[in-house]
């Protein structure tokens, strides 16, 4: 059985990643993977947004690292990818991202709730002066705002918020629904993204409720690690696959040229 492609890792240049892209590549080999993704945190219009994506003259030499893990590792598929995050009022800056370069895809993210980074440990003592619930709430209003906004192919860690540890009072799966209906609308895909096994929350992003609710409305999926560091690439394929399964999908996405194409999973 081919391995699931990993579409999401990063690298030095977003500041908290160790690793080129070449030597996430060759984790990817080792693996048995035959397609990867680089989807580093893309930079703003102007340096000095916040201390955790690339400079804008970074972007360059981002592509060219990207590229030389392609002539290193010939044998294996490595698409060319940003997480690029949805801010309103950053729309035309975010077209201007996918004008320079020739990307396969765009992750959007939401991580942003006013000048509040949630998922920030730096900012952790935040959520102590918000209402959670409030908190997704907001979230996912943001969220089905990303997905509306044509600008991504995929959505990144749809459930953030629980990152650590914090979880709203009442259900907010009604308003997940009202999401997925938008990024169905859309073609938007969201991941199943296994990072979160690795926070406080201990469960992949998204949880197994979400993603069902995902199934039933036909939204399609994608996998990622968001590896930080090389031995971080494929992390949690098994446990990925089984939840995918688990749910009823059978199918996940590849991307090229910003154009989608549906795999079998057994086939993946």
């Amino acid at each position: 059985m081919r391995q699931l492609a990993d579409y999401h890792m990063h690298t030095p240049l977003c500041r908290h990643a160790t690793g080129e892209p070449v030597d996430y590549a060759a984790q990817a080999v080792a693996l048995g993977l035959e397609e990867i993704g680089i989807s580093d945190h893309s930079p703003m219009r102007e340096d000095g947004f916040d201390s955790w994506r690339m400079n804008l003259d970074d972007l360059d030499n981002y592509v060219a690292a990207v590229e030389q893990a392609r002539v290193a590792h010939p044998g294996l598929t490595i698409r060319l990818a940003l997480e690029v995050d949805y801010l309103p009022g950053q729309e035309d800056w975010i077209r201007d991202l996918a004008a320079r370069h020739p990307w396969d895809y765009f992750i959007g993210s939401v991580h942003y709730l006013g000048g509040w980074d949630i998922d920030n440990p730096q900012k952790l003592a935040e959520w102590k002066h918000r209402d959670v619930t409030e908190v997704w709430v907001a979230y996912v209003e943001r969220l089905t705002e990303a997905a509306r906004s044509g600008l991504f192919d995929i959505l990144g860690h749809i459930d953030l918020p629980k990152k650590f540890g914090h979880y709203p009072d009442v259900s907010v799966l009604p308003r997940y629904e009202r999401f997925l209906e938008t990024a169905r609308a859309a073609g938007v895909a969201i991941e199943l993204n296994t990072a979160g096994l690795r926070k406080d929350c201990r469960e992949i992003y998204p949880s197994r409720a979400i993603l069902a609710a995902a199934y039933r409305c036909g939204v399609p999926i994608t996998f990622g690690s968001d590896a930080h560091a090389p031995d971080e690439v494929g992390s949690a394929w098994a446990e990925a696959m089984a939840l995918a399964r688990s749910v009823g999908y059978r199918t996940c996405c590849r991307f090229a040229a910003r154009r989608r194409s549906e795999v079998p999973l057994d086939l993946a």
